[in-house]
């Protein structure tokens, strides 16, 4: 991908991962500000606790433009990670660059020898799943979610390394 800079644990995509989710959650699927304040607030908690033995992430970045990122967190269970606040832009979808953030988050929890990667979407995101699942994810749970406006089926994906 010409003009790509891929971003290892370097500050100054916060407010783009936030602004990023607050717009496509809120312009797609009708979330209130209740969901960007919930992104704002865990994003702070885990950069105040970051551990780069168990934490990294990746942002990307395009001619100048935010696009895309991929955190791993795997500071809050034993053994386990969480891949958190992933997402590309619009204008930046089908290029493979979400393909490439995951796969370079995967490979860090290989490195890491987690034994469970787990995720939580909901249901609807049908290039985000199908992208889970051809790299091995399988849906391990669902239940409803209300809090962000709309009712949602809040789904759990889960990688075994």
């Amino acid at each position: 991908m010409n003009g790509l800079t891929l971003h290892h644990n370097e500050e100054g995509a916060t407010e783009a991962v936030i602004l990023h989710h607050e717009a496509y959650y809120r312009d797609r699927w009708g979330f209130d500000c209740r969901f960007a304040e919930q992104v704002g607030q865990e994003l702070g908690e885990y950069l105040g606790r970051f551990d780069p033995a168990l934490d990294s992430y990746w942002w990307a970045e395009m001619d100048g433009q935010f696009a895309g990122a991929v955190y791993v967190d795997g500071t809050q269970t034993l053994g386990e990670a969480r891949l958190r606040w992933f997402i590309v832009p619009e204008g930046f979808q089908g290029a493979g660059l979400g393909a490439a953030l995951l796969a370079t988050a995967l490979e860090f929890c290989r490195t890491r020898r987690f034994s469970t990667v787990y995720l939580w979407t909901f249901a609807g995101l049908d290039a985000a799943r199908k992208l889970y699942e051809r790299n091995g994810f399988v849906l391990c749970e669902e239940r409803p979610h209300e809090g962000w406006g709309p009712k949602v089926t809040a789904q759990k994906f889960e990688w075994k390394p």
